[in-house]
């Protein structure tokens, strides 16, 4: 083997390592968020509790509090298990392909949602981090199409496939589900996804643009 094939396969080794070991650091913060919500849904059913009050009561003084503690309380573990897949998958795949943004889009998206259910949810204790997902997935998914970018817009496409039907959760279907929640951190997530959308990764220039380019050069 020569030296520079040597040096070249070197590289590619360097280059695989820095993108695993990538991949396992974009998965540290959403793993750790998921440990918080299943400790605290384990306490709450170890001590027979029931932390609901920590829930979004829209336009009230004790419902204050839930803009910050409501995506960490669920109603039982099915609750918790449907949040938990999605929002670990979404939640990687931004601190993976978004990382220059992805705290804030994370906080802000968490604020925005609660502060917005606390002004226009309707009379009743809103809980679950399911606004999380909602904003999550719509960040995503316009992220892609914005930046007009085929690698980020693959991801936008293989949102909806996976998380198409969330759609219905937007409306008022269910009595028992909090679809402002549902509605506002979608609209939360393409609020960011527009307002951050020259920082992180950009559309490339591809070799057939350069080429339509020179072609109009030269004519």
């Amino acid at each position: 083997m020569s030296e520079s094939d040597h040096n070249e396969s070197n590289k590619v080794r360097e280059d695989g390592q820095l993108e695993k070991r990538r991949f396992f650091l974009s998965m540290a913060f959403p793993a750790l968020f998921l440990l918080l919500l299943w400790m605290i849904k384990l306490v709450e059913t170890t001590l027979d509790l029931n932390f609901a009050f920590w829930g979004i009561y829209p336009l009230s003084v004790k419902g204050l509090k839930g803009i910050l503690l409501s995506p960490l309380v669920h109603a039982d573990y099915k609750h918790l298990i449907n949040n938990s897949i999605p929002l670990f998958i979404l939640g990687v795949s931004i601190f993976y392909f978004y990382s220059r943004v992805a705290f804030r889009v994370f906080f802000l998206t968490y604020i925005m949602v609660g502060i917005w259910v606390w002004f226009g949810g309707r009379p009743a204790y809103h809980i679950g981090a399911s606004g999380l997902v909602y904003g999550f997935a719509s960040f995503l998914f316009f992220s892609g199409i914005i930046r007009n970018h085929i690698s980020l817009m693959a991801i936008s496409l293989l949102v909806v496939f996976l998380y198409g039907g969330m759609i219905w959760g937007i409306f008022p279907i269910y009595e028992k589900v909090s679809w402002e929640s549902h509605m506002l951190g979608s609209i939360a997530g393409l609020f960011l996804a527009f307002y951050y959308r020259h920082e992180g990764p950009q559309k490339p220039d591809y070799f057939w643009e350069e080429e339509e380019e020179e072609d109009r050069g030269e004519s």
